[in-house]
């Protein structure tokens, strides 16, 4: 016997509207407008720095509401993390794998536009 691995449902319809109706990954992420100035924002934070939702959003550029409105997805999604024991809350960027792959990423494309 055979197992099959589980298709995402947008591999058995191989449709752009089933992929954002079961959006992963990436397009989890990025079907909101705001999140990748949200995410460019955080790979330009200093490395540790904590900071409240006012001071990520005038760091990013957008709404103090912006920020409400996606902190609780970057949190989920292991990008923040919560500082303990803070108030008003605080945050600081994650050290997580998803992190590490955002800066690896994030440093490979800034290289491809270098060799240009």
């Amino acid at each position: 016997m055979s197992e099959s691995t589980p298709k995402h449902p947008a591999e058995e319809k191989d449709t752009k509207e089933a992929r954002l109706e079961n959006p992963s990954g990436v397009l989890h992420l990025f079907q909101h407008e705001s999140v990748p100035i949200l995410l460019d924002a955080i790979l330009t934070l200093p490395p540790g720095r904590e900071f409240n939702k006012t001071e990520f959003a005038d760091h990013a550029g957008v709404t103090r509401q912006t920020v409400s409105n996606y902190i609780d997805l970057l949190l989920e999604t292991d990008i923040v993390e919560e500082v303990p024991n803070t108030s008003p809350r605080r945050y600081r960027v994650a050290k997580s794998d998803v992190v590490q792959e955002l800066f690896e990423l994030n440093s490979a494309l800034n290289n491809v536009d270098e060799a240009d």
